[in-house]
């Protein structure tokens, strides 16, 4: 039995490093100026700069920020005693984690490249070069998500039975113009996070069944989900997701119902409905033993402060303060074998129905 349920008492952050390491980030697009570096700044942690191939861009950010724009990828590859924060498309990673030098700390962008053969060079590259590499799956790091895992480790919702994803919203995909053309964008870019955080609830799921389409209003390749992870008979884990509600903010939704035995939460993604300025995020209890439903007072947002939780751990585990990395190259592979499995599923026949028999 769970000791009685106190909601201020869940952790909700990582804690600091003691010396932080100065960030060098590639990349100057929507995410760094709208997360990375505001939670970076919050958080405290240094920037020695930035590095974007197009220099315009990279300048008119840095300025922005009051912080430096590195005129060449070499001055931002010899920045000394630096960690490296890859913001970059998928395409890019590979290339610059080879260039990064050996045994270096790097937070690398989420998704892991394109595929499961572009996830497996990366991850060949931060071996071969003794990375101390992540991927920014921050969604695990987000105040809301840290407390429910403490909830979840102190035996208030007992064992988990459902994990249920609802999302009916409509994301701005325009903001992202380098989606444009790829084959794969709504798992590989967007529901990857739940995935990533369903596996670290739950495990490794035995298999998955999933569609995944796009809408005839516009061309981006995917922006509709529905998706079953096969857990066996102990657990029901289901993800529908539309991005494509547009009609209205009065009934979008993007939240989380997760069942245990005893008790169960309610979590709501805010940053998604009307990104990127959002609403807050929200986190709901029904503890063992409770009878009502408690909500958990938040001391942050996914939106920017999961990135500063994300960078805290890479920034620890390179110092030697934290034993584990969250997230590692290793376990994001997995995430992204999930990734590649959703797709193959979406791409072969559903099991068909037998027609009607004849007279």
């Amino acid at each position: 039995m769970a000791d009685r349920f106190d909601p201020t008492s869940l952790k909700q952050s990582w804690p600091a490093p003691e010396n932080p390491r100065p960030i060098v980030i590639f990349g100057a697009g929507s995410i760094v100026g709208d997360a990375h570096l505001p939670a970076y700044r919050k958080a405290g942690f240094p920037v020695a700069g930035i590095f974007d191939p197009n220099g315009e861009k990279a300048a008119s950010l840095a300025a922005d920020w009051g912080i430096r724009a590195f005129a060449t990828e070499a001055e931002a590859l010899a920045s000394p005693d630096a960690l490296f924060d890859l913001a970059t498309p998928p395409a890019a990673h590979a290339l610059i984690l080879s260039k990064l030098p050996v045994g270096s700390a790097a937070l690398i962008q989420k998704p892991m490249g394109g595929d499961l053969a572009a996830a497996t060079e990366i991850l060949n590259i931060c071996r071969d070069r003794q990375l101390k590499a992540a991927v920014n799956f921050q969604l695990r790091f987000a105040p809301m998500m840290l407390a429910l895992r403490d909830a979840i480790g102190k035996g208030y919702l007992g064992q988990l039975v459902d994990f249920d994803a609802w999302l009916a919203l409509a994301t701005p995909w325009g903001l992202w113009p380098f989606l444009k053309g790829l084959p794969r964008i709504e798992i590989a870019m967007h529901s990857i996070h739940y995935l990533d955080l369903i596996r670290g609830f739950l495990g490794n799921p035995n298999g998955v069944h999933a569609k995944t389409i796009g809408h005839p209003n516009h061309e981006v390749a995917q922006t509709r989900t529905a998706a079953i992870l096969d857990y066996g008979d102990s657990v029901r884990c289901v993800l529908s997701v539309n991005h494509d509600h547009d009609f209205g903010r009065k009934f979008q939704a993007c939240e989380f119902r997760i069942s245990g035995t005893e008790g169960a939460a309610y979590v709501k993604l805010g940053v998604n409905l009307d990104y990127p300025r959002g609403e807050p995020d929200e986190l709901w209890i029904r503890p063992a033993g409770g009878m009502e439903w408690v909500e958990v007072p938040l001391k942050g947002a996914w939106f920017p402060d999961a990135f500063a939780n994300r960078m805290a751990n890479l920034q620890r585990f390179a110092s030697g303060e934290d034993e584990q990395l969250t997230g590692s190259v290793d376990d994001a592979w997995q995430t992204m074998a999930l990734v590649e499995a959703a797709y193959q599923s979406s791409a072969r026949p559903a099991t068909p129905i037998a027609p009607l028999p004849g007279r």
